[in-house]
């Protein structure tokens, strides 16, 4: 229980004791924002610099005397300007001394602001506006003084030489930027597609000036001759960043190629040339053809770099080289070449090329054709031609003065009759005295001609039907008689059975 109070008891002291501290911070907060000064004045060498201070409200504080000190990034505190109501200014000795002066004369207490004439960069730091109060104590401002001086920035290309795996691929300085006696220290970054680092170092100039210098290191290729490289300077004084753009420049022995040569080469083709192609830095200086077997053939003409050959021969079978140098090497490249004795067919389009024009020939004709059509059926429909679009009425049933009725002369039936020769009769009627109807299109010509024919249907025989047209066999009492023999009474029609004039086609 004893060591619970104890514990309790130990943590009360330290609240108490962090409250004290808190309020104690506070309250000289507060105190402290009764000087008002500025918190940054920037200025430029040469120039003169106020350094302005005031007390905001006395109140019940009694205000003995204000002091002025300097305190440097390096270096002790030194007191530079001190008034007293009753003994007046007074200006220690230290470096600024004959350069500060209070801006009112005689000064005061409630505006004891100040000015550095003639400026310098080692005047940069901290100067602290001091008041002596009763019964508060001392209560003072801080004002930082920035001094600004605008570099001098500058940025070049260093020639280097290719680097190879003989010589160990190792990084080298290919760029520089510098930024010189600037005030504060300049910052300086590169801008470029080459994979390469970069490495930046300050060094302190007079007058308390900085100078920051930046290099870029890669392991040079002939690949990155020519690339851009730009250097960016950023400074407070300056508006938006200086940019420098460079060319990285990187030498290397020439890269030699020859181009012209189609691998049909036959005999007595001509003017046929090979080019001579070289990339370099420094510029090649000679080019020289020559051939494996050392003999130039006479049908060739040589001009800078390229070899022509006015008419194929035997001699040009051969190697053709080409050398080129510069200071740094020589590089080459050789081509041989073989003779054909015929030429060799001229390749065709692609092969996707041809089937596409093929695709498209047939569309194209199809198309034609489709319209062709189309045109040639109008015109027939327009003219007439072709099967007719209606069927020819149904024969008309004629009258008969015969005492047979109608219902004994026509057959009722639908069902085809079969002949003796085995065919089928497709001749229908319709039953109660309907007008007959015929299938026209399951005949011939020949039948259609003497459908309307006798064919016994009328009087049943033995169920048997006599063929469309036998008149041999007919008998005098037949149904149908010869008309000389028995010539049709005035009025009369041919019997009950007729032909109609739509059968005969």
């Amino acid at each position: 229980m004893a060591r619970k109070d104890a514990r309790n008891k130990h943590d009360f002291t330290n609240i108490i004791g962090l409250f004290s501290v808190v309020t104690l911070l506070t309250f000289q907060g507060a105190l402290s924002q009764q000087v008002k000064v500025e918190p940054e004045v920037m200025s430029y060498p040469s120039q003169a610099v106020n350094l302005r201070c005031a007390f905001a409200d006395a109140g019940g504080i009694q205000l003995t005397q204000v002091s002025w000190i300097y305190e440097p990034k390096e270096g002790e505190r030194l007191n530079i300007a001190v008034f007293h109501p009753k003994f007046g200014a007074s200006y220690p000795t230290s470096p600024l001394k004959g350069r500060v002066r209070f801006t009112t004369e005689p000064p005061s207490l409630s505006n004891p602001s100040i000015q550095i004439s003639d400026v310098k960069m080692t005047d940069e730091g901290k100067y602290i506006c001091e008041y002596a109060t009763y019964p508060s104590g001392n209560e003072q401002g801080v004002t930082s003084l920035i001094m600004l001086a605008k570099p001098r920035n500058s940025a070049s290309g260093v020639t280097v030489i290719a680097s190879t795996v003989a010589a160990g691929a190792k990084p080298v300085v290919v760029a520089r930027c510098e930024s010189a006696d600037g005030r504060p220290a300049a910052q300086i970054t590169w801008v470029t597609a080459v994979n390469g680092n970069a490495t930046s170092a300050s060094t302190a100039g007079a007058d308390n000036t900085v100078t920051v210098s930046s290099q870029y290191m890669l392991v040079p290729t002939a690949a990155d001759n020519g690339k851009d490289i730009s250097c960016l300077v950023s400074h407070r004084t300056q508006a938006k960043p200086e940019s420098f753009l460079m060319k990285l420049a990187i030498e290397y022995p020439p890269q030699v190629t020859i181009v012209g040569y189609d691998d049909n080469w036959y005999m007595g083709r001509t003017n046929v040339a090979l080019t001579c192609q070289a990339t370099a830095n420094p510029i090649p200086t000679t080019i020289t053809w020559k051939t494996m077997t050392g003999q130039m053939p006479d049908t060739v003409q040589v001009k800078e770099n390229v070899l022509t050959v006015l008419k194929v021969d035997e001699q040009a079978n051969t190697t053709f080289v080409c050398e080129v140098k510069n200071r740094l090497g020589t590089g080459k490249d050789q081509v041989t070449v073989m003779v054909r004795g015929t030429r060799l067919p001229v390749k065709g389009p692609a092969t996707g090329a041809v089937i596409g024009g093929l695709i498209g020939l047939v569309l194209l004709l199809a198309i034609i054709g489709s319209v062709v059509v189309l045109v040639r059926k109008k015109r027939s429909q327009h003219n007439g031609d072709g099967p007719p679009k209606y069927k020819p009425p149904p024969p008309k049933k004629q009258q008969s003065t015969t005492t047979s009725s109608s219902s004994d002369t026509l057959n009722t039936s639908r069902d085809p009759v079969e002949r003796k020769d085995g065919s089928m009769d497709h001749l229908y009627y319709t039953p109660q005295d309907a007008e007959p109807s015929t299938d026209l299109d399951a005949y011939s010509d020949e039948e259609l001609r003497y459908a309307g024919a006798p064919s016994g249907w009328d009087e049943p025989r033995l169920n048997e039907v006599p063929p469309l047209y036998a008149p041999n066999q007919y008998k005098p009492n037949d149904y149908h008689d010869n008309e000389e023999d028995h010539p049709p009474a005035a009025g009369a029609t041919r019997g009950e059975s007729f032909v109609s004039q739509a059968m005969f086609v």
